[in-house]
């Protein structure tokens, strides 16, 4: 007669690898967003001055928003562009992008904000 660890063992090792490969299906898609997120942000992050500008002169007026929000749209260029780096540098560890919203063109009306990563 069998023992009930050789009769589980097989269960339990057809249970991981069904598991295992379901996770592999989608860790190539979640590699593959995070890389194109973070080209998207590389490529993009220049438009973060206009955005920025026109944010600024519907909070505060035009001439705020031509001279500050220049300047803030500069230094959300560079946060952007630099989650992007990171986001093609660890494309391969599937987390989310450190902007927020992802996209510049996303909600293009919301100022860009900066998380920590979390796991996909």
């Amino acid at each position: 007669m069998k023992s009930i660890s050789t009769i589980l063992l097989p269960v339990i090792l057809s249970f991981f690898l069904v598991f295992n490969a379901h996770a592999a299906d989608s860790y190539p898609e979640k590699a593959g967003e995070k890389l194109a997120t973070g080209v998207a942000n590389l490529v993009t992050g220049i438009g973060e001055i206009p955005k920025n500008m026109m944010i600024s002169s519907q909070k505060k007026g035009t001439i705020y928003g031509v001279t500050a929000g220049f300047f803030v749209g500069v230094v959300q260029t560079i946060g952007r562009t630099v989650s992007g780096v990171f986001d093609v540098a660890t494309f391969l560890i599937p987390t989310t992008s450190l902007a927020q919203p992802t996209y510049i063109w996303d909600d293009f009306n919301r100022e860009t904000t900066y998380s920590a990563w979390r796991m996909r």
